[in-house]
């Protein structure tokens, strides 16, 4: 279910040439933690972004570009399974495991 989420929100935010893939999933699990807290804080869903983005995040701005997919993948999970998993360590790790294939896709993208 993650995955899913994981391609889209992956390929929602850039991959900067200037940051290494670790600075960039860091980024990426950020937002997601974000979104995470924004529902464990019961904001409304239709609020989650701008509530985000009014907390001025350290992440670069195209990253918030992630947290519209993001958030519907978090609102429709239960909130006790939110509170038993850290969806942005989570969501880090995955990207990590895979950087190489995100960064195909992207281009594949770009070049369509």
């Amino acid at each position: 279910m993650i995955r899913i989420t994981l391609a889209a929100a992956l390929l929602a935010a850039p991959a900067y040439a200037s940051e290494s893939k670790e600075q960039s999933c860091k980024y990426q699990g950020q937002v997601m933690a974000a979104v995470q807290q924004a529902r464990l804080d019961r904001v409304k869903q239709e609020e989650v972004e701008q509530v985000i983005l009014d907390s001025h995040p350290e992440w670069p701005d195209a990253y918030s570009n992630a947290i519209p997919q993001l958030t519907s993948h978090v609102y429709a999970m239960k909130r006790r399974d939110l509170k038993e998993t850290d969806l942005g360590a989570l969501f880090e790790q995955q990207c990590l495991q895979n950087w190489d294939q995100i960064q195909a896709m992207q281009k594949q993208l770009k070049s369509n």
